[in-house]
């Protein structure tokens, strides 16, 4: 808007700028529908948190040859995750964490003072 404020109304570049908003506005509600058959399907999953057993269930595309029955009783495709809001220290306020493949370890060897 401040971008609007800073060139005079009735001038050749404002009626550019105005007129190429509204033509790309315009064609952006026409192609508002999504096309057929290039999503991935969207489909309800539960997400286990493997460092603290924490599982939730959501919508995601990610599939798994593994399930798991939840609490109402369907079956769900499983996805292990590392780290979630259970366990990670951001959210928990706890100073853990987990180097899953030695990772400061092989900094601390790269980088050691001398």
């Amino acid at each position: 808007m401040l971008f609007f404020k800073i060139l005079k109304a009735g001038s050749l570049c404002y009626n550019i700028i105005v007129t190429t908003f509204a033509v790309l506005f315009e064609e952006s509600q026409t192609n508002s529908v999504m096309k057929k058959e290039i999503h991935p399907d969207y489909k309800p999953v539960v997400f286990y948190d493997t460092s603290s057993e924490f599982k939730f269930l959501t919508k995601s595309t990610m599939s798994s040859e593994e399930s798991i029955e939840w609490e109402d009783g369907n079956t769900y495709p499983l996805i292990k995750v590392e780290v979630s809001s259970a366990s990670h220290p951001f959210y928990t306020g706890k100073k853990l964490f987990v180097d899953t493949a030695g990772r400061v370890e092989k900094f601390n060897k790269r980088y050691k003072q001398k």
